[in-house]
């Protein structure tokens, strides 16, 4: 971060392994997900009328039995531990590097991601039914679909034109992990990879996020730590729009004090408007100026928590709007920074039951995928500095 922003005391860095801080991550980002979605949409003003104070925990859908009609989210079941399309998107990416074993780009998207969405049908438990991944997604993530499977539009491209939002950094949690502890090829990746899903300032978002968990699964790794990295490699807006979050994240130390402060900071950026329900004119669209909301949310909440899981995943939940998205991004740093021992073991047990899901079967895969990436990312290492010697004469 910048050295004018006051900084408060750290929890001092945890050891882990890879495969602790892979199950973290993808653990956290699941649980912070499930947490957020029965708030979705709604203001932390709503949230404590609705439930009579701040959530600190799972709770049920927002319109309790009535969750199948009710408007705007019929017939989704958000709540009692349902993850979701955050959670699909990204357990998806996971099944990609399990497919490709090597490191990913926007034709993977086309020949790996797309058919993992319209193939074959899995059990989706918003739905409450085994669909087509394809039936629950946003319509920014349909988008891919429609694109590369029909249009057969160059992957590199496909994005141009979609709507700008979080939908493409959501699930590059996976990216950050197989280049753990490497972020600037995290950024490289995911910007490579969202180029099939998104443009602008939501590609970038992509990028950054993924460069966040890459940096939170350096050994010594810190909320401030991440956070420098993050805006080292950020550009416009969603530099900007981090690092004006941060500051003012860095002067609270409890997420009720921080709510408004940084829906305050980061309102400049952010082209959806106060109320997230009806969008303004100028929504989603791409511009050099802006950023998405949720992960410069997601990152101050995790200096404001100094990284502790459950603070900073609860933050993220109360602070409303795209929460979901926000703990899900939030949750996975947190869970890279500190394992799956940081994250309420009542959380997972619930979230894993409830959405018929195993949350560290992906994390094994990914571990796996990783140890192989980084053996082969050696190997062609060494051939360029043996044929840049020759090149250079050098010994």
């Amino acid at each position: 971060m910048t050295s004018t922003m006051p900084l408060r005391p750290e929890a001092g860095p945890t050891t882990l392994t890879l495969d602790e801080r892979i199950t973290g991550a993808l653990v956290g980002a699941a649980v912070g997900d499930a947490l957020g979605g029965p708030v979705e949409g709604r203001s932390p003003e709503q949230i404590v009328a609705r439930h009579g104070g701040r959530i600190d925990g799972v709770v049920g859908p927002w319109d309790g039995e009535n969750w199948r009609t009710a408007r705007p989210i019929a017939p989704y079941h958000k709540g009692d531990g349902h993850v979701t399309d955050d959670t699909l998107m990204t357990h998806a990416l996971v099944r990609v590097y399990g497919a490709v074993r090597d490191h990913l780009d926007a034709y993977a998207v086309a020949g790996h991601l797309v058919p993992e969405l319209i193939s074959g049908p899995r059990w989706i438990p918003e739905l409450e039914a085994e669909a087509l991944p394809l039936q629950r997604i946003f319509l920014a993530e349909k988008w891919i679909v429609a694109r590369l499977h029909y249009g057969h539009v160059d992957p590199r491209e496909a994005g141009n034109g979609n709507i700008v939002n979080c939908g493409a950094a959501m699930y590059m949690a996976p990216v950050g992990l197989v280049n753990a502890a490497h972020p600037e090829a995290a950024y490289a990746e995911a910007l490579d990879v969202a180029g099939a899903h998104q443009s602008s300032y939501g590609r970038e978002a992509a990028g950054v996020f993924a460069a966040a968990v890459a940096a939170a699964c350096a050994p010594g790794a810190t909320p401030t730590s991440v956070v420098d990295t993050c805006l080292a490699l950020a550009k416009d807006g969603t530099r900007s729009a981090i690092e004006a979050v941060c500051e003012v994240a860095a002067g609270h130390s409890d997420f009720e004090s921080a709510l408004t402060p940084l829906r305050a900071a980061v309102a400049p950026f952010d082209t959806v408007g106060p109320d997230y329900r009806a969008p303004s004119l100028g929504a989603r669209r791409p511009s050099r100026l802006h950023a998405v909301e949720e992960l410069p949310i997601a990152l101050g909440m995790l200096l404001v928590a100094d990284g502790d899981y459950r603070h900073t995943v609860l933050g993220s939940v109360n602070y409303g709007r795209d929460c979901d998205s926000i703990a899900t991004m939030s949750g996975a740093v947190a869970g890279a920074l500190h394992g799956e021992r940081a994250i309420p073991a009542t959380w997972v047990k619930t979230v894993a039951e409830a959405s018929r899901l195993d949350l560290h079967a992906p994390a094994q895969t990914l571990a796996d995928v990783a140890r192989e990436v980084f053996v082969r990312d050696t190997s062609r290492r060494r051939a360029h500095e043996s044929a840049f010697a020759a090149l250079a004469g050098t010994p």
